[in-house]
């Protein structure tokens, strides 16, 4: 019972820390619903939300008021990611060096998103990842489906400083979105490439995962003109 009580802690804890990193719905120093309507909101019990926001809390994601609320925290000056400007300043060697990061981290961080990532996890990143077909079929604008696909595989790793490191290089991702309607190819190759990773995660199959994802960071280097050697 005890090993299910835990269980059911950490999945509330990572659809908090969702809400707060993927889905955007709460900021640094905002403060979280009630605790009634969060655990309605998240189907779980009080005593089980409890346990989530002090998991949350023990990472310095959260901060407990007593008689105030909870909020989420805000972060110290030195774990700020890198913000557009110092990332991307226009020139060609900005964009290779935080595509390059890229296929230095992302591949590994798959394998252990296969490995590690609970169901409601794998769920949420078949999710993002399915939406982001759709609209790419569409023809829409798929930047938040992006970025939130890749930042629910890093949730996935359950690795602290790869959940750190990633925001740095989410700049790029984007960047790589909105360039990516100048190249019919890029658009192609990340929709072939997508299926491949999720049905890899989807499988828990880690190598394949690792494979897919550096097939498709590859990918898009060579359709920006990078150099991916």
């Amino acid at each position: 019972m005890e090993k299910k009580e835990n269980s059911l802690a950490q999945k509330a804890a990572g659809e908090i820390l969702s809400l707060i990193t993927i889905e955007k719905e709460f900021a640094p120093g905002d403060r979280l619903p009630g605790e009634i309507e969060l655990a309605a909101r998240l189907g779980v019990s009080r005593t089980t939300l409890r346990e989530g926001i002090r998991i949350l809390s023990s990472r310095s994601i959260l901060e407990v008021r007593r008689g105030l609320g909870t909020f989420v925290a805000k972060r110290g000056e030195h774990e700020r990611p890198l913000d557009d400007g110092e990332l991307l300043r226009g020139a060609a060697i900005d964009l290779q060096s935080v595509y390059e990061l890229r296929l230095m981290v992302e591949p590994q961080t798959a394998y252990y998103a296969a490995l590690r990532a609970a169901d409601h996890e794998i769920e949420r990143i078949l999710f993002y990842g399915e939406r982001e077909e759709r609209e790419i079929e569409q023809g829409l604008d798929r930047t938040e489906s992006e970025r939130a696909f890749h930042k629910a595989i890093a949730m996935g790793a359950h690795n602290e400083f790869v959940e750190r490191l990633l925001p740095m290089v989410y700049e790029a991702i984007d960047s790589g979105v909105l360039l990516s309607g100048e190249y019919t190819g890029v658009v192609r190759d990340t929709l072939a490439d997508h299926r491949l990773l999720m049905n890899a995660l989807r499988a828990r199959d880690a190598l394949s995962a690792r494979a897919a994802m550096e097939l498709h960071i590859l990918h898009a280097m060579r359709g920006f003109g990078l150099r991916a050697q």
